[in-house]
């Protein structure tokens, strides 16, 4: 069983978090929930409450810098520190200080999971130079299958997404892992697949991880790809791929029972919103999804869509 670290209760801060790419991960949370630039039809937080491409500073980052201050000062294993959360991070202006704050504290590696759909912008490239490792999405290399897929906000082209991707590798100095999600019968036809290998040659990322819809996305329209599927897909892609898509072969672990047991709880008592069960708890949202993920798994909750939310209710 893996024991839950976590002491403290921080609304930028969750974990840190057992990850099979990232070690023990801390995640950060720059960004008020559900504030996107796309709108991905797999997202497992559900619908884009927020579709914007405008940054700006939306927290202070004295308070994000002293809330991961307290958790390094713990002593917890921390193996990465990392940018992702509620919505898409490099909407935040605030996130090349905050980085280059993060690197004067500790040698921890920093991690900026991104969508990829800002670096276009001269601005956020240099804002990440700092960065040891980024991880950008590229799930559409077609504007077609794009809007698709990512639903993005009007104003994004793939097209220029992509040349933004290959001019970041070319200033970055760090370590990029280019994430394709797939989703069956999108974008994971042949065709589509010899267009985004295209892309992939021209970004040359240090690695590529294919994943797929393996968590309870935000439309049920958007299927998985079953393990030979996405072999003979890696396969394609070549040596620099790998699949990180998990096919849970055995019963998993929570990392906590007790907070397990009060989520169900809530459950059992009336159809609850991850909103409700974060604002009842006192827990982020991002790590409540990871008890309700395994609750689903186990059979014991199930996931029912009402009015364009997402409720979850017992078996």
């Amino acid at each position: 069983m893996i024991e839950s670290k976590n002491k403290y209760n921080f609304s930028h801060i969750y974990g840190p978090v057992p990850s099979r790419r990232l070690g023990f991960s801390l995640g950060i949370d720059i960004i008020p929930f559900k504030t996107c630039s796309f709108d991905c039809i797999y997202c497992q937080l559900g619908p884009t409450i927020k579709k914007t491409i405008k940054r700006r500073k939306y927290f202070p980052s004295s308070e994000i810098l002293s809330q991961i201050k307290k958790v390094l000062n713990s002593g917890q294993r921390i193996d990465y520190i990392t940018f992702s959360g509620s919505g898409e991070p490099t909407l935040n202006s605030a996130i090349g200080t905050l980085v280059r704050e993060i690197k004067k504290i500790t040698p921890v590696p920093v991690v900026v999971l991104t969508n990829s759909s800002l670096f276009t912008l001269k601005s956020l490239r240099k804002a990440l130079k700092p960065s040891d490792l980024v991880i950008p999405s590229l799930d559409a290399a077609t504007q077609e299958i794009f809007v698709k897929i990512n639903r993005p906000h009007p104003s994004l082209k793939i097209k220029k997404i992509i040349e933004g991707l290959k001019e970041f590798r070319r200033e970055f100095k760090g370590t990029i892992w280019l994430e394709i999600m797939l989703v069956k019968g999108v974008n994971d036809s042949p065709p589509h697949i010899k267009k985004l290998i295209k892309a992939i040659s021209e970004i040359n990322p240090d690695k590529i991880q294919l994943n797929t819809v393996i968590r309870p996305p935000a439309e049920k329209f958007a299927l998985a790809l079953n393990s030979k599927e996405l072999k003979r897909i890696k396969n394609i892609l070549g040596e620099k791929c790998e699949i990180i898509a998990e096919f849970a072969k055995k019963k998993q672990v929570p990392p906590s029972e007790d907070l397990e047991e009060a989520i169900f709880s809530l459950i059992q008592r009336r159809p609850v919103t991850l909103t409700d069960i974060s604002s009842s708890l006192g827990k982020h949202k991002n790590e409540i999804i990871k008890y309700l993920n395994f609750l689903l798994k186990e059979g014991k909750v199930k996931l029912v869509v009402h009015k364009g939310l997402r409720y979850y209710e017992p078996l």
